[in-house]
């Protein structure tokens, strides 16, 4: 189909929009396929109530506590699957006395909060807040925390790998030079040591006599690495509010990891600030917030998430474009994940969630009373 232009519309997405209009970005393939902008006189998050299992949710996974927060022997708690994807919340306050082997996928622990060491086959890694340790499928490992307050996001997939940045080249959005990948750290100590080892839900002890990190050496393209959001150099455009695909981070399959890093707001006055509207009809799009000041949603702090389900508008709440004007650069560490298949909230989560958020862009615009 030929691009067309009816009505009353902006000449260009995200640009100088009609006068008492917002914007909506109906499109395909998250940001990537077919799409038109529609101009609404009033935003298409507005309802004033939602009946159905779809709606907007928001999380405090501040309010959860793990397994493994109480017990060393505990482990992560799940709070959103599919079939390609596990996402889980790890609070672990002391080193496991164990080590673990997932043998359906990779792993990537998001640092929220915490220090300390990721000890792997292939050697350590030390952690600090705002890192992605990449840990790839059937690797032996555990975490070792240097503090007790720790909060760890968990991303479970099938294989991840870093995106394909085209005609941007190859050092865009982070330099591949500042992935950091462990040294061997050979140990010889004997005793009881114990492997978990995670296969379709399902977990198997081995115990050995020796110390199961005993590698010496290893070279090839397969290993575990870190990448710290510091080093996340987000692309941006003066002139164009850029969808949140430029800022994939990992591909997996059937799902993206992109990181919101801070960056300059646009600075033509004819074009957006914020985020467009958007339901983003052939993916679910988690959202969870590290640090920083989240200038397009009220009511979110550090270790808060919210989701999305695809076919359910979402965008900037009202007076975040206010906001945005009066400031030069964003301030927010996010992470994001748009996966295809829906996700499932684990009841656990769902306790955690706050009911209100669903309602909450037309408590904004004054249409339910806050």
């Amino acid at each position: 189909m030929i691009p067309q232009r009816k009505g009353l519309a902006s000449r260009q997405a995200h640009v100088d929009l009609p006068d008492g209009t917002v914007e909506e970005e109906h499109g395909r393939q998250a940001f990537t396929g077919r799409a038109s902008h529609l101009y609404r006189t009033a935003p298409p998050t507005a309802w004033v109530k939602v009946e159905g299992p779809l709606r907007p949710w928001a999380f405090d996974w501040n309010l959860i506590t793990p397994p493994d927060q109480t017990d060393a022997e505990g482990d992560p708690l799940v709070v959103l699957s599919n079939r390609d994807l596990t996402v889980l919340v790890s609070r672990r306050s002391a080193p496991m006395p164990f080590f673990v082997r997932d043998a359906d996928g990779d792993v990537v622990y998001f640092v929220h909060r915490g220090s300390g060491t990721l000890e792997t086959d292939y050697g350590p890694l030390a952690f600090r807040p705002g890192d992605y340790l990449v840990v790839p499928k059937g690797t032996t490992h555990r975490v070792v925390p240097s503090t007790t307050d720790n909060f760890f996001l968990l991303i479970q997939g099938d294989e991840f790998v870093l995106p394909d940045k085209g005609l941007l080249g190859h050092h865009a959005l982070f330099d591949p030079g500042v992935l950091e990948t462990p040294e061997p750290d050979p140990h010889d100590e004997r005793g009881e040591f114990r492997v978990r080892v995670r296969r379709r839900g399902e977990v198997t002890t081995f115990t050995f006599p020796h110390h199961p990190l005993n590698v010496v050496g290893w070279q090839g393209d397969l290993a575990p690495y870190r990448l710290n959001v510091a080093d996340f150099r987000p692309v941006v455009s003066p002139r164009y509010h850029l969808p949140p695909s430029v800022h994939t981070t990992f591909r997996c399959r059937g799902f993206d990891i992109a990181t919101f890093a801070p960056r300059p707001f646009e600075t033509d006055p004819g074009a957006l600030r914020v985020p467009f509207y958007h339901s983003n009809i052939d993916n679910d799009e988690l959202l969870f917030y590290h640090d920083g000041d989240f200038f397009s949603r009220k009511g979110i702090d550090k270790g808060m998430a919210t989701l999305h389900p695809a076919g359910v508008h979402h965008g900037p709440q009202p007076g975040a474009a206010e906001g945005a004007a009066a400031k030069e650069m964003t301030d927010e560490v996010a992470v994001m994940i748009e996966c295809l298949e829906p996700l499932t909230v684990s009841p656990e989560a769902e306790k955690a969630s706050i009911a209100a958020y669903a309602t909450s862009w037309a408590r904004g615009l004054g249409l339910l009373d806050e």
